[in-house]
């Protein structure tokens, strides 16, 4: 039985991301927490989204903000308590939300107990938890394999001579999956969280649990050794199987699984879901001034909703806690561009994600120093700069143009001080544009991002053609001009999508032309007198203009 016969719950939903640090602060220390998101479910119920993903709320030393975890059953102190976060769990279900958790288990913090037994000796009971390598006598790593934050994927041991291995930060050691007593244990926490009625998981960098021999050669992937290697289905499979137990959703950071591969990953026997893939956000432009390039952008999308059209699934998003604002690095910061971005994904076909803000247009953030700056990432890279001359002002620019931090800015609510975030002292500094992009001033005006948000939810929800129906690329080798056909038994729509900042003109294929075709203008961003809602052989759009056309085949 397909995907399209069973339509599970998910494949009708929208998601919301949520990164608690930064979405409301309750109790004024300046941090977003358990209480905060509590207090804004009705507003997530109102956009109307079905489910919420929590980046992770764990114990945690935080260098990398939640991703370094010491303790998996266990609440950040600053985000609130277990009881907290149960109430906040039997809050969603009761308004018909569901809430899924990040699951990180490529790695821990350098800080959990597992780590810190393991760091002891090489005979302790712990040491296998983790990969171990010797280390020669000045201190050379067993290889030269880079990590995904800069520098050695290995950190020298002075204790026992030997070194440990991470794909991240020297504070995120990578776990073994090889030990079965550590897959065992990993096994028995997921299974502890499901028991406690989430509603399932999205897997952090699940696809680097195996890793290459150590004398693997590299040729031209950096990470081709740890990115979806031989040997992980086996893992893959035994999670696989705990996930179906409990009936929840998964989906997968999985890095290195192509959109051919990703079939078998999410068809009716996979692993999981659905899962993200990384590669539409295709970059353009000089270092410090990069954009998205539209063709190289949707030319992936439409390759990923053809591998993915009659088996698998896709998860579809454009922002993330890892990723500058859409709305700056594909749009030009307007109303306008900030809702041709989200017609030209969201009805396409997968589960839609919205990360936080993005539903407002939030842009990215005026860093004017580095001190401004939190992701340790950006600061690692901004000191290699300035170790290989380039003066400061210059590694500023290169740094923040695309740093993560400019998707964690704190939530813009209202236009009090700090946007409503928090009565105290932001983690992070808001958006200086605050006062006019906020929920508040978008819920009071139709023609609004957030507005327009809504009504676009409800349309895709209402046309289950963009749930079962097939995809065909439009225009495709159109530079600024996303278009497709989505089609099912019954109905037909043309999604166009014009993400430039200049006029177009789109040549309409002849079969939405013919006499047995009528076409109708059913949603979109256009003005009231645009040409383009009529669908004619040349459709003229304005910069941004975005229409889906009901073509009712007879």
């Amino acid at each position: 039985m397909t995907h399209e016969l069973q339509q599970p719950w998910w494949q009708h939903a929208v998601g919301y991301q949520l990164y608690p640090r930064s979405f409301r602060d309750a109790d004024g220390d300046g941090i977003g927490d358990i209480a905060g998101i509590m207090e804004k479910l009705p507003y997530l119920k109102e956009l109307g989204v079905d489910f919420i993903w929590l980046n992770p709320i764990y114990l945690s030393p935080n260098v990398d903000n939640g991703y370094d975890i010491s303790d998996f059953q266990k609440i950040q102190p600053e985000y609130g308590t277990m009881a907290e976060f149960k109430a906040l769990l039997d809050k969603c279900h009761e308004m018909g939300l569901k809430l899924i958790l990040d699951l990180v288990i490529n790695h821990t913090s350098d800080q959990h107990p597992w780590f810190l037994e393991a760091k002891k000796g090489k005979d302790n009971p712990y040491r296998d938890y983790y990969h171990w390598q010797p280390a020669t006598s000045e201190k050379q790593p067993p290889n030269d394999w880079q990590s995904f934050f800069g520098g050695s994927t290995w950190t020298y041991d002075e204790n026992s001579g030997e070194s440990y291995f991470h794909v991240f930060a020297p504070q995120q050691p990578d776990l073994n999956w090889r030990n079965g007593q550590l897959r065992q244990a990993i096994y028995q926490m997921i299974e502890w969280w499901l028991a406690l009625g989430i509603d399932g998981f999205r897997l952090d960098a699940i696809s680097h649990l195996q890793k290459e021999p150590w004398d693997f050669r590299i040729t031209d992937n950096p990470w081709a050794p740890f990115m979806n290697v031989s040997g992980i289905e086996a893992y893959m499979t035994d999670l696989q199987g705990l996930f179906r137990k409990y009936h929840v959703m998964t989906v997968g950071e999985a890095s290195g699984v192509s959109s051919r591969q990703a079939v078998s990953w999410t068809d009716d026997d996979g692993y999981l879901d659905m899962i993200f893939e990384l590669e539409h956000n295709v970059r353009e432009g000089e270092p410090g001034s990069e954009r998205i390039n539209v063709l190289g952008f949707k030319k992936v999308l439409a390759r990923w909703q053809k591998h993915l059209e009659n088996a698998g699934w896709n998860a579809l998003y454009v922002e993330n806690h890892d990723n500058p604002r859409i709305n700056s690095v594909l749009g030009n910061e307007t109303v306008k561009s900030a809702q041709a971005i989200a017609v030209a994904y969201m009805l396409l076909k997968g589960t839609p994600f919205i990360y936080q803000g993005q539903e407002l247009g939030m842009t990215n953030y005026p860093f004017a120093t580095i001190a401004e700056v939190d992701a340790k990432d950006s600061h690692n890279h901004y000191r290699l700069l300035l170790e290989s001359g380039v003066s400061p002002e210059e590694a500023l620019r290169l740094t923040t143009h695309w740093t993560r931090d400019h998707a964690r800015t704190p939530m813009q609510w209202n236009d009090s001080p700090n946007s409503g975030f928090t009565s105290g002292t932001p983690w992070l500094a808001v958006n200086p544009n605050y006062p006019q992009l906020n929920v508040e001033a978008e819920m009071a005006d139709e023609g609004s991002v957030l507005r327009f948000y809504q009504k676009l939810i409800g349309f895709r929800k209402a046309e289950g053609t963009f749930v079962t129906g097939g995809f065909d690329l439009v225009a495709a080798g159109d530079p600024d001009i996303f278009a497709y056909l989505r089609q099912g038994q019954e109905k037909a729509f043309l999604v166009v999508a014009n993400l430039s900042a200049k006029k177009r003109i789109l040549t309409i294929p002849k079969r939405y032309l013919t006499q047995e075709t009528a076409a109708t203008y059913v949603f979109g961003n256009l003005a009231s007198d645009a040409t383009a809602r009529l669908l004619t052989k040349k459709l003229t759009l304005a910069p941004y203009d975005a229409a889906v056309y009901e073509l009712a085949i007879k």
